[in-house]
């Protein structure tokens, strides 16, 4: 079995036989650790942060911090997927749009900068989930070096902790618009809701969570460890007086607590497998 040493080495080696890249970089866990591994084989790279409406404030603002810590190039651009109702419709495939806008200028980034490559975070677990992202991958033919040495999102947080990389133990920070139900049209206005919901719940202390738009309603995911701290008369108060401030009318907990990709359920068929 190969060690953690061992997958690293092999991306190092993957990575220098690319000659040059642009990487596709949001400032979560798995970029973090290829911008590092970009940067440690040496090859001539860019990295290059998509920001919209969709996308956490805050991510940008790790981003910033880690490619200036990592001293790796880095252009920040807008992205349009707001503009395709395509995307704006929210359906099952949204991330197909999303992704596709986003790798589009990538690789006209590449070619403009004569970078033979666009590279992303992808690693092995992403693989078996319901991802119409990757479909845009291959369109566009974006390289995943994570996964093509076998990395896990285990194993990447393992090697980021060890090689110092603050991001290591990061919570994953998917796009404003996984927070409302396929359907339901995606505005600006919802993805403010989302994102000042969010902040509002960390400012009280809550850590990984997530607020679900269901129209005027939020639907509240907690860790289990944080329900009963939600749920406790002040706390309660204050959840409840910050969400309707920001607009919701009805404020609600989910018994079953945060987890990722629930509203993914209504695309399972009854053996659970994706139906789109």
């Amino acid at each position: 079995m190969q060690t953690l040493d061992g997958k690293y080495e092999a991306l190092l080696t993957y990575l220098r036989g690319l000659e040059g890249v642009v990487v596709a970089y949001s400032g979560g866990v798995d970029s973090t650790f290829l911008l590092m591994a970009v940067r440690d084989c040496g090859v001539a790279a860019l990295a290059v942060t998509g920001v919209s409406p969709s996308t956490p404030s805050s991510d940008l603002d790790t981003a910033l911090d880690m490619t200036k810590s990592i001293s790796v190039a880095h252009e920040v651009i807008r992205t349009g997927e707001l503009e395709d109702e395509r995307y704006a419709d929210n359906p099952p495939d949204r991330c197909f749009y999303c992704k596709s806008e986003l790798f589009k200028k990538l690789k006209a980034i590449a070619e403009a900068k004569s970078l033979p490559h666009v590279i992303d975070g992808s690693n092995v677990d992403d693989l078996g989930d319901y991802r119409p992202g990757l479909r845009a991958k291959a369109l566009y033919g974006v390289k995943s070096p994570l996964a093509e040495v076998g990395l896990t999102k285990g194993e990447i947080r393992e090697l980021s902790r060890q090689k110092g990389l603050k991001t290591w133990d990061r919570a994953s920070s998917p796009c404003l618009s996984s927070r409302i139900p396929y359907g339901e049209q995606i505005t600006v206005s919802a993805l403010q809701m989302v994102e000042q919901a969010e902040t509002a719940l960390k400012e009280l202390g809550f850590g990984a969570m997530r607020v679900r738009r269901h129209g005027d309603m939020a639907r509240i995911e907690f860790l289990d460890a944080d329900i009963e701290k939600a749920v406790r008369p002040e706390i309660k108060e204050a959840i409840v007086r910050r969400l309707r401030d920001i607009g919701f009318l009805y404020i609600t907990l989910d018994m079953e607590g945060y987890r990722a990709g629930s509203l993914n359920r209504v695309l399972l068929s009854a053996d659970g497998v994706p139906t789109a």
